[in-house]
């Protein structure tokens, strides 16, 4: 059963939302922290200099066990890794053709978890071409597919960190095909902005079999209220769309699931909210 939130929609609370966790629990977030935006033509809210010391507060105070991110750039990544400690690394390029632009980078508690290889994957009909596009996406869409081995069980799961085209519906449907085959076989946690709601057709092709869960829906706790994960720099609101997410599959335990509405000070860390989850891999499917 589902407690109730502990934190309304958009409330302030000190210190960490949820904060380090220790084996064999791991924290998850998921965290488009918007695209450096610097020029005097953005508002306030969106410039990177503005930003910057939101973002690393939040890192710094949160200490996820995996971080995926959405459009960073590199000298982002580096504030990122930076803000998180020196225990932490980060994997993935930018989705260009050479490796730059904007990028799904996975950040890791190196500490913790051993990396046992990774790769990163064009969304689209040639998938081994970086920067190629397909089915109507005007951006190359890419996955960051990473194994890991828990160094605090022992036991290896799969990450997967993806943004879907907010724009193409064709590309988000056949983009979650690949994603499938990304996760299967678990253990394996997805973590992606998916431009899509609870009930669109892009969550009910990624979750309609089965093989994937909502971290939200099958948490044993919701620290906060739900509401909207693309609130624009502005009050969370419970009527809108989470569109931010993170998926298991079922041999993926989800003990506790946050959205997070932190500030630092009156700042906006970024026009999304990042969303947290404790999950545990359980060691009956585990392969070890």
């Amino acid at each position: 059963m589902h407690t109730r939130p502990t934190t309304p929609a958009g409330a302030r609370r000190p210190g960490p939302l949820i904060g380090p966790v220790t084996p064999p629990e791991l924290h998850v977030m998921t965290f488009n922290v918007r695209r450096r935006m610097s020029g005097l033509a953005w508002r306030r809210a969106d410039r990177w200099r503005h930003r910057e010391a939101a973002v690393r507060a939040l890192l710094r105070m949160e200490q996820p066990t995996i971080v995926g991110a959405q459009e960073v750039l590199p000298d982002q990544a580096d504030a990122m890794r930076d803000a998180l400690g020196a225990r932490y690394r980060f994997i993935g390029r930018g989705h260009g053709p050479r490796g730059t632009g904007e990028g799904c980078p996975l950040f890791f508690d190196a500490e913790r978890l051993d990396l046992v290889e990774w790769e990163q994957t064009a969304l689209s009909e040639h998938s081994r071409e970086p920067g190629s596009r397909s089915w109507g996406n005007l951006i190359p869409r890419i996955a960051v597919t990473a194994r890991f081995r828990d160094l605090g069980t022992g036991l290896v799961f799969t990450a997967v960190n993806t943004h879907l085209d907010p724009f193409s519906s064709r590309s988000r449907i056949r983009s979650v095909e690949a994603l499938l085959a990304m996760a299967d076989p678990g253990p394996a946690i997805l973590t992606g902005d998916l431009n899509a709601g609870e009930g669109s057709r892009t969550l009910r092709a990624l979750l309609g079999d089965g093989s994937l869960r909502d971290a939200w829906n099958v948490a044993g706790e919701r620290v906060t209220a739900s509401v909207g994960t693309f609130a624009n720099y502005r009050a969370p609101r419970p009527d809108r769309a989470r569109i931010d997410w993170i998926v298991v599959t079922p041999d993926v335990g989800v003990e506790r699931a946050a959205i997070n509405a932190f500030r630092h000070g009156d700042v906006w860390p970024s026009d999304h909210l990042p969303v947290q989850a404790v999950v545990t891999v359980r060691p009956e499917r585990a392969r070890p």
